[in-house]
């Protein structure tokens, strides 16, 4: 589709289970190709990131095969030994599958290329292959940009300093393949690490793999031993949280409310937090043992920092349109070297819904306005076409350009607003 019309919708009432998380199968799938024995993911996302990354491992010669009417992938790992000489390999615009197959080729023997398409180009890379090579590999980047030559002869392992303040997947995707480094290993996190959930999602990951990850300091010292391996499982993937908070946030601006079946408060996935802050702003909050209930309206602007859930910035910044007061957003300044700049780009689509935007080094003011209809731009970005599409939920004629853009995570989201806002239609 070149455009989707969203259609205005009465108080929610309904329920809602996300595919599963991205981030999660993304993980698991790494810490599965790397095992001694099978795996079986259940619970797969099926998305164009996850597809990346299986075909990525497959070209690797490692066996994955995706049984999706299941949702279900089987994996038979290499036991840290990448098959493959050398390979070729299309990243798309999966910053995710760029920086956890790069380490992952170090433990290679051969070359390996990594490239996708020109927004790759611009997301930076440098501090991950700085990191890789104090690690004693020989990873080459277009002056710290995609596309990545990996000349692999194993990954020695010993100590590294790495800048993680614009990526924490920099921090992941090492961490992942060190327990097949030569040497037992300590990477130091340089200033802060942004989005520092996802860093405890990546330690919870392989340690359900049988890999225990040791935090030496507060400051971002992480060890990994050697001597470890990773074992096949059966790993169930929970509901994708970053996708949970669309839903959330269209009973936050609908009125009414949404259930999200699978979370809990708590969960893996640090995003789950964005069902408080919805009670920030006014909303109510509840939970059971099925899942986490959201019901709106929600009412007042907040200030909040929001590096440690910084996918859920646009979800935020829909509902900020729709209550009384400003909302300013602080804390993620690295989130420009997304899909899209999602700090300039997104100022630029709030203010043709009618907001006044003042954009922060390290975020956004948002002041809402009168709700106007609008073309919304998403830059290929699929977190630009899922969040924004909510205010066409309260305000009529908000028009979606290239809604397919969310088959990066979600392909099937349109149909579940659908679903959700407008059942029986």
């Amino acid at each position: 589709m070149n455009s989707i019309e969203i259609q205005p919708c009465r108080p929610l009432n309904a329920q809602v289970r996300p595919p599963g998380s991205k981030s999660i199968t993304n993980r698991a799938l790494i810490c599965a190709a790397l095992a001694d024995n099978e795996s079986q993911l259940s619970g797969a996302l099926r998305s164009e990131d996850t597809e990346i990354m299986i075909g990525a491992l497959q070209s690797l010669g490692i066996d994955v095969a995706a049984e999706w009417s299941e949702l279900q992938l089987r994996i038979q790992g290499c036991g840290g030994r990448i098959p493959n000489h050398s390979a070729d390999l299309f990243m798309g615009n999966s910053g995710t599958s760029m920086r956890f197959l790069t380490p992952l080729c170090a433990l290679g023997d051969g070359v390996f290329r990594l490239d996708g398409i020109p927004r790759m180009r611009q997301r930076p890379i440098g501090d991950l292959v700085d990191a890789l090579n104090q690690l004693g590999c020989q990873v080459k980047s277009d002056d710290g940009f995609p596309p990545v030559t990996v000349a692999a002869s194993g990954l020695k392992g010993g100590h590294a300093v790495i800048d993680c303040s614009k990526s924490s997947q920099f921090l992941s995707g090492i961490l992942m393949s060190l327990p097949y480094a030569n040497d037992f290993t300590v990477l130091e996190a340089a200033g802060e690490i942004v989005s520092l959930p996802y860093i405890k999602m990546t330690c919870q990951v392989m340690n359900q793999f049988g890999v225990e990850v040791i935090q030496l300091s507060e400051l971002g010292e992480y060890s990994v031993d050697n001597s470890q391996s990773y074992a096949g499982q059966h790993y169930q993937i929970e509901p994708d949280a970053s996708a949970a908070s669309y839903f959330w946030a269209a009973a936050a601006i609908a009125g009414g409310g949404v259930k999200i079946l699978g979370l809990q408060l708590g969960d893996i996935q640090g995003d789950v937090r964005f069902a408080q802050v919805m009670e920030e702003m006014g909303c109510d909050l509840e939970q059971d043992d099925a899942g986490i209930t959201v019901i709106g309206p929600a009412k007042s602007g907040i200030e909040i920092d929001m590096n440690d859930i910084s996918d859920t910035v646009q979800t935020l910044a829909a509902v900020a349109l729709c209550v009384e007061g400003p909302t300013t957003i602080r804390g993620v300044a690295h989130i420009r070297h997304k899909e899209t700049d999602r700090i300039g780009h997104l100022a630029l689509e709030l203010r043709k819904l009618g907001a006044t935007v003042e954009e922060l080094a390290d975020g956004l003011v948002i002041i809402p306005g009168k709700l106007r209809p609008a073309n919304i731009e998403t830059y290929n970005d699929h977190r630009m076409a899922m969040a924004l599409s909510l205010v066409g939920l309260k305000q009529p004629g908000v028009v979606i350009d290239d809604p397919d853009c969310t088959g990066k995570t979600y392909p099937d989201f349109f149909r579940d607003l659908k679903r959700v806002t407008h059942p029986g239609s």
